[in-house]
């Protein structure tokens, strides 16, 4: 196991990226635990992630991410964030204090081909803002807090997981 902070790493990116696959495939390389936030906050408020915006809009839904995020110890787990984590600073710095982010980063034509289902899959995004202009968004954010980017154009949720194991092992 590479030496990075408290043995946790936390996957960020759009929706689509893939990070709770590959989060669990890394959590099985590496012997650690998993966690995914958007589950996480789906138990704690007992409805999905598109109910809790059918029911109130997409700013409750980021500040319940943000309260979760902010009490998950993602001591010794891979930790799969919700793709608008990174709208929470507090919630990041948490994370961060914790665990190595790593953003797989995934190209908008590979992530549209991936989501069929923009409308109804709980993102939090203002109502009128297209897929384009959120990943435009975010993508900054992404790198802002990611110590680690992992480039995942064209390749198979496994092949990223080796890729990243591999990376993390490697001295750099």
């Amino acid at each position: 196991m590479p030496i990075i902070k408290h043995n946790s790493i936390v996957l960020v990116g759009m929706p689509g990226a893939g990070k709770s696959t590959i989060g669990l495939l890394l959590a099985k390389e590496l012997g650690l635990d998993f966690l995914d936030t958007d589950v996480a906050i789906q138990v704690q408020e007992g409805k999905t992630l598109q109910q809790i915006m059918d029911t109130s809009n997409y700013l409750k839904l980021r500040h319940i991410e943000e309260q979760v995020l902010q009490k998950t110890d993602p001591r010794s787990k891979v930790v799969a964030t919700g793709g608008s984590a990174v709208y929470s600073e507090a919630g990041m710095s948490h994370l961060k204090q914790y665990g190595y982010i790593v953003f797989l980063d995934v190209p908008l034509r590979e992530l549209t081909r991936r989501i069929h289902n923009y409308e109804t899959r709980g993102i939090a995004r203002h109502p009128n803002q297209s897929f384009s202009d959120l990943f435009d968004e975010r993508s900054k954010l992404y790198k802002k807090y990611a110590d680690l980017v992992i480039d995942c154009d064209a390749l198979a949720a496994q092949s990223v997981a080796e890729l990243l194991v591999s990376r993390l092992n490697s001295p750099s």
